[in-house]
């Protein structure tokens, strides 16, 4: 399944597209307004991310950095991560294995 879907807001604020999926993996798009957060949370998913425009502060397992445009990270399984963004961006993640809570 690959094509630009549509925005969707999200329950903190942001908007998320998916990209592409499989089953074993998911690319999604988050855009966030300059403070926007991505609260604490974790997911048995595998995730790595690229911060496709913008400044994110980027916490995972309880180490926060700043990251900018061309910038990527990886969450492993189940650790607590969130994101803020310093200013207006897009965050690029992906997923394995998909996420089926953002196909709802």
């Amino acid at each position: 399944h690959a094509g630009e879907g549509a925005w969707t807001p999200t329950a903190d604020g942001n908007r998320r597209r998916v990209l592409l999926h499989t089953d074993e993996l998911m690319m999604v798009e988050f855009g966030f307004d300059k403070g926007g957060v991505g609260a604490l949370h974790s997911h048995p998913h595998v995730q790595a991310s690229y911060v496709a425009e913008g400044r994110f502060e980027v916490t995972i397992d309880g180490t926060t950095e700043i990251l900018g445009t061309g910038s990527s990270f990886i969450v492993p399984s189940n650790l607590i991560h969130g994101v803020k963004a310093l200013e207006a961006g897009r965050l690029v993640d992906s997923f394995t294995p998909h996420r089926a809570d953002f196909l709802d």
